[in-house]
């Protein structure tokens, strides 16, 4: 997953931090209503027309209700703590740690990259996985990239559901992991069960490591939600447009 556009999409996400290059804004976006006559729930839920995206999201009060708890909880828990663990720790160490954890996720891009018929990408990943397990140290150091020149292709199972055809559902402001509907939910699910943190840890371990990343994520962070938080007239808006938006775009290419 593009772990930096994640991080922009903190939006009240606290625990959802996973990149490269932030997302440009978004372009105009214009909400379903049930007025529309060329809308239906039938559908795929999303669809352009005229370079306009349409999102169907007749659970806005809720998901606003747990943007603001999302929020809350990363302005008032996660980045104070993600800021004394970036005081407390070198930067290099913490990039070594997200290598080491992006290392760990080598399958999730590999198996959906192979389910899309990508299979230079699945070969690739599968390259990097072996440069960086060995001469990267465990994934300490993104070797393949610095050295080959061999970088990470970005691909989920939430991708590979767009790529066959299956609707994105509702959208969705999941508690702590912020933006979502309802095939990247179950996406989700699936990507975590295809991540070797699952089966190398268990119970109380796995649950602190992945806040761990998270965290750790956070403090390489430069303010970026709060930089939205300060622009955006509707920071709940502007991130469920640039979501779905970059979702379209990550299926489409």
């Amino acid at each position: 997953m593009n772990r930096l556009f994640v991080l922009l999409m903190l939006l009240a996400c606290p625990l959802l931090a996973s990149g490269e290059e932030p997302v440009p804004a978004p372009a105009e976006t214009v909400e379903a209503s049930g007025d529309d006559e060329d809308f239906s729930d039938d559908d795929a839920f999303l669809y352009e027309e005229d370079d306009e995206i349409f999102i169907s999201d007749p659970l806005e009060p809720l998901n606003r209700g747990i943007f603001w708890f999302n929020d809350k909880l990363y302005f008032y828990l996660f980045k104070p703590v993600a800021r004394g663990y970036r005081w407390a720790v070198p930067e290099p160490w913490r990039i070594s740690v997200q290598n080491v954890f992006s290392n760990l996720t080598t399958p999730v891009r590999f198996v959906n990259a192979g389910l899309q018929g990508k299979f230079g990408d699945a070969g690739n990943e599968l390259t990097r996985f072996a440069v960086n397990t060995t001469l990267g140290i465990g994934g300490l150091f993104d070797t393949a990239k610095d050295h080959f020149d061999i970088r990470k292709k970005d691909e989920d199972t939430g991708q590979t559901l767009g790529y066959y055809g299956v609707g994105t559902g509702w959208y969705l402001v999941l508690p702590l992991l912020g933006p979502s509907n309802v095939r990247d939910a179950v996406g989700l699910l699936a990507d975590s069960r295809l991540n070797l943190l699952y089966y190398l840890t268990e119970g109380r371990t796995y649950w602190a490591l992945v806040a761990y990343d998270k965290v750790n994520y956070l403090s390489l962070d430069k303010d970026t939600y709060e930089g939205i938080k300060r622009d955006a007239l509707d920071p709940y808006l502007f991130i469920r447009d640039a979501f779905v938006q970059y979702r379209q775009n990550k299926i489409e290419n």
